[in-house]
């Protein structure tokens, strides 16, 4: 395991409970079990607060640690954009990071291909959250 996807899952800046949130999602991945809870404060078209909760593998840890911070007082358009671009990301044969990847370039790599589900549960979520 690589040491530097320990270091990011353990920024849980974002990693608590949000009471008075407006979105919320609970998603369980199929494949291992790892769950997610999102909570989000969304004022008109922006994030405004992001909280997220796992039971999840160290991979989807990191991708939810950085996926929240990249969130925080973003437009839903953008991070839908960014959402379609991740799962787009593991669906073809390209490799290349786009710049809106760029900041998940240690998880973004062929050697976690097979943990792509792992990865790929909080831009689901938050995909499906905002969506609402």
């Amino acid at each position: 395991m690589n040491l530097e996807i320990i270091n990011i899952a353990a920024d849980t800046k974002n990693n608590k409970d949000i009471k008075n949130h407006t979105h919320f999602i609970k998603l369980k991945n199929s494949v291992c079990g790892d769950e997610i809870k999102l909570k989000l404060i969304i004022n008109g078209d922006k994030i405004t607060n992001i909280g997220y909760q796992t039971e999840s593998c160290i991979y989807c840890q990191a991708s939810a640690s950085l996926l929240s911070k990249i969130s925080m007082n973003s437009k839903r358009v953008k991070i839908t954009k960014l959402c379609d671009e991740a799962k787009s990301f593991f669906n073809k044969d390209e490799k290349n990071l786009n710049k809106n990847l760029k900041l998940f370039s240690k998880l973004f790599v062929k050697e976690n291909l097979s943990r792509k589900d792992c990865i790929l549960l909080p831009f689901k979520a938050m995909e499906k959250v905002i969506s609402n």
